[in-house]
Order: structure tokens, then sequence, then C-alpha cells
């Protein structure tokens, strides 16, 4: 980015991040439905389920991180489809300023709303048990498994906030996503599953990044995971980009 985009980027990211801390019904829906999910599953289900581990808390934590930041791009589609609805669009592109930065504005947003969340579940996290034993390396290697994560699907909710007809629709889009855990390793390991389940879900994204995860938390082998898990991010980030810029282009034409 040259500086000129840079700078307009950071005014569209300085207004987006001003409308998210103006609307605190969306943090608190956001930050609450992964909670409660760690707590459902920490001491409501957490005594019948055998995941071969004396803290089921610290494997439960990746996966709800994962539906913690699938939660929160929902309102990226939202925002940036309201921001079409209202006219908006049509007046930053009659001013002088880079037009991606329009859209990189809700993305950087996107990054900054959702570190929030992943903070404040680590430590709702660690008072009821999380512990790891991950050193600086571990803690920079899950962050970036996190951070490309997001960007992935941030980028498809880019598209869907151009796309939708509907404030509905144009959120709509992340449920799947959100289920998407609950058919991986998250919460139960995929060795528990029959057969057609059991093969779904060791070969959907999810099961690779919350392995990668739950291993660098535990300071243990990685193996090929992570690999898997990033080149999953990379692909769909790279997918998803591409075909949100060609929308986007479609929609300023």
């Amino acid at each position: 980015m040259t500086t000129h985009v840079l700078g307009d980027t950071s005014v569209m990211l300085g207004r987006s991040i001003r409308h998210v801390s103006r609307s605190l019904d969306t943090i608190i829906t956001v930050t609450i439905m992964p909670i409660a999910f760690l707590l459902l599953f920490r001491y409501v289900f957490g005594g019948a389920i055998q995941a071969n581990t004396d803290n089921y808390v610290n494997y439960l934590m990746p996966g709800v991180l994962l539906i913690a930041i699938a939660s929160g791009i929902s309102y990226t589609g939202f925002r940036l489809f309201n921001d079409m609805k209202s006219g908006i669009f049509e007046r930053f592109h009659s001013m002088p300023i880079a037009r991606s930065s329009v859209l990189w504005g809700h993305v950087l947003t996107s990054l900054v709303s959702n570190a929030i969340s992943v903070v404040v579940i680590l430590l709702v996290g660690l008072g009821i048990g999380f512990r790891t034993s991950a050193g600086p390396l571990a803690w920079l290697a899950v962050t970036g498994i996190l951070v490309v994560f997001t960007l992935a699907l941030t980028w498809l909710a880019i598209i869907a906030g151009l796309s939708a007809s509907t404030p509905d629709g144009a959120s709509a889009f992340s449920y799947p996503i959100i289920f998407l855990p609950f058919i991986s390793s998250a919460f139960v390991p995929t060795e528990t599953m029959p057969g057609p389940v059991r093969a779904f879900a060791e070969n959907q994204p999810v099961t690779a990044i919350v392995n990668s995860i739950r291993a660098l938390f535990d300071q243990q082998p990685v193996g090929n995971d992570i690999w898997i898990a990033l080149a999953w991010c990379a692909g769909i980030l790279f997918v998803a980009y591409a075909a949100a810029m060609a929308v986007y282009r479609r929609k300023i034409a």
C-alpha cells in the first residue's frame, strides 16, 4: 500500500471502529455466545464427554475461539451491507480517496474486534481452568493462525455484504461456519464419530486448525496439521479476496 492508501485506510478504520464501539449490543452478542458455549461444555456436558484429557477446558478452547471469530465476522457483512444501502459508498467514491480503503477499513475493524473477543474469552477460560505451557513462539504461531483464519472469513463476509439483498442475508452466511466446529475435533475426538461423519470431520479445515492450536497450547509436536491448517486458510483467503474484489469492482463500475 502507498502512503495515500494507508492514510485513507486508517481513516476508514477509525470510522468503522467508532461505529462498533457505539454498538454495545453487537460487542456483547459476539463475546457472550462463545463464552456461553465454553461454560456449557465445561460445566454441563464436560463430565459426559470422553476427550482423553485431564483438562477439558484446554481441549475446548481452540474450538470456542474459532466460533467467536465466525460469530464476529457476520457483523462485518452486516455493517458493509448497511454502508452499501445507506449510500455512503457513493459519497466516498466521489471523494479523492483510494477506493480499496473503504473495504480495508471493514477488514481491519474485523481483525481488531475479533482480537478483543479472543482476549476476553481467553481470560474467562483462565478463570475456569484453562492453562497453557505455550512459549512466545507458540503464542506467535497461534496468533498467526487466528489472524489468517479471521482474514479468510472476513473476506467471505465482504462478499456477502456486497451481494446480499437483505440485512439477514448479509450475516446468515456465517451460520454454517459457526456450525462447522461441532463436526470437527473441537469438542470430541473424531474417533468417536460414525464413519461418514468422521470422514467429513477429519478432512474439513476446522479440525486441522483446532488440532494445531491445541498442540501449540500444550507444547506438543504439531506435525502436518499446521501446514494443512495454513493451506486451508490461505486458499480460502486468496479465493475470497479475489471474488470480493471482483464483486466490488462491479458494484462501483
